[in-house]
């Protein structure tokens, strides 16, 4: 196997690109052009920081600019990033979770700022409760609407932060044959543009954590948001037709103008055979048929396409998350799953590695950091220090509920699949510091230990992990490099390499 930093450009540098264009986790992405550029952000879930957010000259080439959120209320599902005279807004609805005793019900909430790159506000609360999926726009009336899934309205305060009407229905949606395989009906993700003289209401339908054919895309289209609202007869935009594709679950779509006139579609969707990676964002051209419907002429995402217009020099990948820890890198590579309010206050960082107070009894408890996987087959290395009773660990990390990998006490090694601690005791000598390696090839996982300066030993025991996705646990995240700190005491964790691996 060939070792290499991180995935290749989904640029190709000959005026095509690859999908996915943002990956790793990206779920529900939602894009913003502002003038020559693009700005996007996706469901954050149980992270801390919350909604990292992406700037592209040209919806290829992605570079992380900041967290929106430093510390989420409880559970972020799918946000709505937007621009109204001037100032910018991200409505998020907050669900209940078991880590927050914030809220029983869902909530919608609002965060705002000058400029895209923040400062961003701490978030309000905007009255629509029992909610999610906010989808903002501003009606013929010039009033403030907000959509949600259902798909139900309430209309804003001027200012947007508030909702002055109770939610009321606004769409019934599009209805696919009943013999098609789905997970669900389960209209949502309500997101509008304007072109001429109608709105454009784009919405998801089919469940999006269910079979690969379920997900997809749905227009219709109307000349107020009041309604009524016309279904497009090209409905679905976009849907996985067969497991056999590149991508599945496509959906939950922005489609936008690009500055050039041209028209593009950002979804997400699971790679074949590795949900494990999450719903990564993908790109595809629109066109318009000559009675003003939106239609997607692509016909195999995993092909290279040709390139929307603008860009850069050179092409950018997204960087492996591999860390020195001489200063944080909240969002772009480290997130805390499962966050107290003050999770950020365990870490320090520093020239000789980071620092992590212990948290919980073992990794299920522990809010361990993760970080975003991006390859089919990939190694994540690390060194830790472990001192004052704590166990420090190498995970590759679902939830709390399933994740596999290594802890260590300084005396032994606890070995986790499944999400629990195994019965195998894994000889290795007692001491402070140790090296731990995971190498994941394709979902077979092979673990390895070792003393600084000495050889690599093999972990007698691999794992399977094609399973530990969000069809089997019914949780839609991915599965992630993670470090754990738990027990008494503390870790210290030096030089984390995270290394693509490829067929030689």
């Amino acid at each position: 196997m060939r070792l290499r930093s991180g995935r290749f450009p989904a640029d190709q540098g000959d005026g095509t690109y690859r999908n996915p264009v943002l990956p790793g986790d990206r779920p529900d992405p939602s894009v913003l052009r502002v003038g020559d550029e693009y700005y996007l952000t996706s469901s954050s879930f149980d992270a801390a920081p919350g909604l990292t957010i992406w700037r592209s000259p040209d919806l290829v080439n992605w570079m992380f600019v900041t967290n929106a959120l430093a510390q989420p209320l409880t559970t972020v599902f799918a946000p709505d990033l937007i621009e109204h005279e001037g100032r910018f807004y991200i409505y998020i609805p907050f669900i209940p979770s078991a880590w927050s005793d914030v809220m029983t019900e869902p909530q919608i909430w609002v965060i705002t700022a000058d400029r895209p790159e923040g400062p961003w506000s701490e978030p309000v609360f905007t009255g629509i409760t029992r909610a999610i999926d906010p989808g903002h726009v501003v009606g013929e009336d010039g009033e403030r609407y907000l959509f949600v899934n259902g798909i139900r309205r309430a209309r804003l305060s001027a200012d947007g932060l508030r909702a002055v009407t109770e939610l009321e229905p606004a769409y019934d949606g599009w209805r696919y044959p009943d013999e098609w395989i789905t997970e669900s009906y389960a209209l949502e993700g309500p997101k509008f543009f304007r072109r001429g003289e109608w709105f454009y209401l784009v919405s998801a339908v089919g469940g999006t954590g269910g079979p690969a054919t379920g997900h997809m895309v749905i227009v219709a289209r109307s000349r107020s948001v009041l309604g009524p609202w016309e279904n497009s007869p090209h409905n679905p935009v976009a849907r996985t037709w067969s497991a056999d594709e590149a991508w599945w679950s496509r959906g939950h779509a922005t489609i936008l103008e690009a500055s050039d006139g041209s028209w593009w579609m950002v979804s997400h969707g699971y790679e074949q055979r590795y949900r494990t990676l999450g719903r990564q964002a993908l790109l595809e051209p629109i066109e318009w048929t000559d009675d003003g419907w939106p239609i997607s002429p692509a016909t195999d995402l995993g092909a290279p396409l040709a390139k929307p217009p603008g860009g850069v020099a050179e092409p950018v990948a997204v960087p492996a998350p591999s860390d020195e820890f001489a200063a944080p890198a909240w969002g772009e590579r480290w997130v805390f799953d499962n966050p107290a309010g003050d999770e950020a206050s365990r870490a320090a960082f520093g020239e000789d590695g980071l620092v992590l107070r212990a948290k919980g009894t073992g990794p299920a408890d522990s809010s361990p950091l993760t970080t975003w996987a991006m390859d089919r087959a990939y190694e994540i290395e690390v060194e830790l220090e472990v001192s004052g009773g704590a166990t420090g660990g190498l995970l590759l990390y679902f939830n709390s509920r399933l994740f596999c990998g290594m802890g260590w006490d300084g005396e032994g090694m606890a070995s986790y699949a499944g999400g629990v601690r195994t019965h195998w005791r894994e000889p290795a000598q007692p001491g402070a510091v140790i090296q731990l390696k995971l190498a994941n090839d394709r979902h077979i996982v092979t673990g390895y230990h070792r003393r600084p300066g000495e050889e690599w030993t093999r972990h007698a025991v691999r794992y399977d992990t094609e399973g530990y996705h969000s069809a089997t646990m019914n949780d839609l995240k991915s599965l992630r490099p993670a470090l754990f700190s738990a027990g008494d005491g503390e870790v210290r964790f030096r030089r984390f390499a995270y290394r693509a691996r490829e067929e030689s």
